[in-house]
């Protein structure tokens, strides 16, 4: 995420559809060129689609790293939790790993995605854990019983975990073979919390406890509550705040310049592993002077390295405060748009595009930059989606041509679990069966197309977002890229509803030849002509014009929009 902001000054642009109703802009017939660099971003993460897997719930690639005989007394191995009409979710470890995905890499890049973001890969206790209440099918928050098969409960956040790697397969191994294939790593990082530490029956090895990078133990919270722990007499507990965050979960304490180093080192640690990018597991719950550090240190030695992080706050303006440069200069995940999008496509023929217009913060909003959130329905913190298959299409028909960087969950591209949250389904195995006969899906043959649309198609990535209609059934909107590398104009047209929908596009049309790029159909404009295109129920087209952007309209518009940021 670079803070070279020179580019990205011109490009962030759009245009609500409430302006668009009350100007109506015809083809210009003025034809100029402009001589300024229009983009969204210029941050090379732009580029990407993110796949997200839990990585010991996606495929059992090598059952040699199992351990299902781990925890003794205190089993790791799939422990179901019970529910109604047979239904069961699972809070032990599963079979999942590294191998499994490596094994689907031309699964998940055929798809048109070009980076993996996996749940972090540190080593976790041995045990299912013996504190807490414990947990129950649809339950939320109680860790009583549960393992670290996530990877969220860190014990040495320098060491991958058993269950993960392979006799023959590292991380470093592991990244190395995922680039061949085309696709990046984003690796899940940590910085608030270790593992459960207290109220255990008996204190359970690793829980608790840190250890660094050559294996000595630094930290160890002794089965004590926070407010028990002595930091000023006990340098076992100087790494934990001595007050509690969430659950029963240690509260690493940032203020100690030994824990920022042991972090920010284990971050730079990972990079060296093959780490392209960082998703930041709670950011909010770790203050700003803390992300700035990191974000200081990680891009003195990688100036382009990509960052975005979880704050699970549906209040744009607060998620924002991240992505400011004085705050590090972090991109979040886009839970405005999330929020949107769930009440737009779980309901597709009762809902509004003009509902995600609110949240693509185009202008006057708060975020450093809008093109580089990373924009998602779902993810394995909270419910699924539950759309039908053509809700699913629709979300990602919209997702992959509007601003930001896509993320899509795994098991999405089948409807897997829909409307299940994380102790219901949410996080159950998906195996290596679902996804060979996967191909044959609708939603997964859906996505797949505008995926590689997505991935072929540089102003999807990265252009400025030019509104011209959101209402309705119906979405039509520009994106626009006019760089030294780059010159190309996207119009998108959208149909979410179960009848054709007929567009006749003047709005800052611009004469030449524009070709639908999931048909190949190909239509020639003339100067004061208008794009005409019947779209089917449920379905997208993106007609691309190639060559500088000669409409005055446009570039007026743009310049507009940008008096408006």
């Amino acid at each position: 995420m670079s803070f070279n902001r020179t580019a990205i000054a011109i490009s962030l642009a759009g245009l609500f559809c409430s302006a668009c109703s009350s100007t109506h802009v015809t083809s210009s017939n003025d034809k100029q060129e402009n001589t300024w660099e229009i983009v969204g971003t210029s941050t090379p993460f732009a580029s990407e689609a993110v796949y997200f897997v839990v990585t010991d719930r996606f495929v059992d690639g090598d059952p040699t790293n199992n351990h299902e005989d781990q925890g003794g007394e205190h089993p790791t191995w799939q422990l179901p939790l019970e529910g109604p009409d047979g239904k069961k979710a699972y809070v032990g470890y599963m079979g999942g790993d590294l191998q499994g995905i490596l094994n689907n890499a031309d699964y998940i890049k055929d798809m048109g995605f070009t980076a993996v973001w996996m749940t972090p890969v540190h080593d976790n206790p041995d045990y299912a854990f013996n504190g807490d209440e414990p947990i129950s099918y649809g339950g939320a928050f109680k860790d009583g019983g549960k393992t670290g098969y996530h990877g969220y409960w860190a014990t040495n956040f320098y060491k991958a975990d058993e269950h993960l790697v392979s006799t023959n397969l590292s991380v470093s191994d592991y990244t190395a073979k995922m680039r061949q294939h085309g696709l990046k790593s984003v690796f899940d990082i940590v910085a608030n919390h270790g593992t459960p530490s207290f109220t255990m029956e008996q204190d359970l090895p690793g829980y608790g406890e840190i250890y660094d990078r050559d294996g000595n133990l630094v930290a160890d919270h002794q089965n004590l509550a926070p407010e028990d722990l002595e930091p000023e007499n006990n340098p076992l507990h100087s790494f934990f705040h001595n007050y509690p965050d969430l659950v029963k979960l240690s509260n690493l304490n940032d203020e100690n310049p030994e824990v920022r180093d042991y972090l920010i080192n284990s971050y730079l640690y990972w990079i060296s592993q093959g780490a392209d990018a960082f998703r930041i597991d709670t950011i909010r719950h770790v203050p700003h002077a803390f992300w700035r550090e990191v974000s200081d240190r990680i891009r003195a030695q990688n100036p382009d390295f990509f960052m975005f992080g979880e704050a699970f706050d549906y209040e744009a303006n607060n998620i924002a405060q991240h992505t400011l440069p004085k705050n590090g200069g972090v991109s979040v995940l886009d839970f405005p748009m999330q929020k949107a999008m769930v009440s737009v496509f779980e309901k597709p023929i009762e809902s509004d595009f003009a509902d995600l217009e609110k949240v693509l913060y185009l202008t006057h909003g708060p975020y450093n930059n809008p093109y580089e959130l990373t924009t998602f329905y779902d993810n394995h913190d909270m419910a699924r989606i539950n759309a039908t298959d053509n809700g699913f299409i629709n979300a990602h028909n919209w997702m992959f041509t509007v601003r930001g960087i896509p993320v899509v969950y795994m098991g999405s591209e089948i409807g897997f679990m829909r409307g299940t949250a994380e102790h219901a389904g949410n996080r159950n195995y998906v195996g290596q069966k679902r996804l060979d006969q996967a191909k044959t899906h609708p939603i997964q043959q859906a996505l797949t197309k505008i995926a590689n649309v997505r991935k072929n198609t540089v102003a999807l990535q990265r252009g400025v977002q030019v509104n011209v209609e959101l209402k309705g059934h119906r979405a039509s909107f520009y994106r626009v890229v006019d760089t030294k590398d780059a010159k190309q104009t996207a119009l998108i047209l959208l149909n979410k509803g179960n009848s054709p929908q007929t567009f006749e596009i003047d709005d800052f049309m611009q004469m030449g030849e524009w070709v639908e790029q999931l048909s190949g159909q190909t239509q020639t404009v003339e100067q004061g002509d208008a794009l005409n295109a019947t779209v089917a129920p449920n379905s997208v087209h993106v007609w691309v014009r190639e060559g500088k952007v000669a409409n005055s309209a446009l570039l007026n518009q743009i310049k507009q929009q940008l008096a408006r940021q």
